[in-house]
């Protein structure tokens, strides 16, 4: 019974570091990255549909980005989300090819960003500690009812803690490799 629950609690702190790491990839760092515009959603015969879907998305040099559609009637839907993003690209059109270069990030634009980071960051952290909130009260509830005695309860702390310590752990070591990678000129 404990054992699930620490098992179900390792597997929620994952997926929010999971998460977190994720929502790193989508940065934009200086450095060209098909994952920067993969989820930008275009208006595809009427439909919301993720860029990565309609388009092949590749890295033609550090800087610049390669979108080219499979079908060639969605160029202009495809450019006009590039627009709307807030990447603050401008797409240059080639015939059936799109080019998106990356301007190179200046220092208060690299601040701003590092800014975002910590902010997703302490929203990681945060999401491990609400889990193991809500698992520490299903071990108080466990204890209430009588199915495990009071140093079950003490144990399964101890291990939900140490649990979340490695969690935030990782999300520090995620924030602060991405930091240096932003911060790198």
């Amino acid at each position: 019974m404990l054992e699930d629950i620490k098992k179900d609690a390792a597997a929620r702190m994952a997926k929010c570091a999971q998460q977190f790491q994720a929502d790193l990839r989508k940065l934009r760092t200086g450095r060209a990255h098909p994952s920067l515009v993969e989820n930008i959603k275009v208006d595809y015969y009427g439909t919301e549909t993720p860029l990565s879907q309609i388009a092949n998305v590749a890295v033609e040099d550090g800087r610049t980005l390669v979108v080219t559609p499979w079908d060639k009637s969605a160029i202009q839907s495809v450019e006009k989300a590039i627009y709307k993003s807030d990447l603050g690209l401008t797409p240059n059109t080639a015939g059936a090819v799109i080019r998106l270069p990356l301007p190179p990030l200046t220092e208060e634009r690299r601040r701003d960003i590092t800014k975002v980071v910590r902010a997703d960051a302490e929203g990681a952290r945060v999401a491990v500690r609400n889990v193991r909130r809500d698992v520490l009260q299903d071990v108080k509830e466990l204890l209430k009812e009588k199915l495990i005695g009071q140093d079950d309860e003490k144990k399964a702390q101890e291990d939900i803690q140490k649990l979340t310590d490695k969690y935030v752990a990782e999300i520090e070591q995620h924030l602060a490799a991405k930091e240096k990678e932003i911060m790198q000129v």
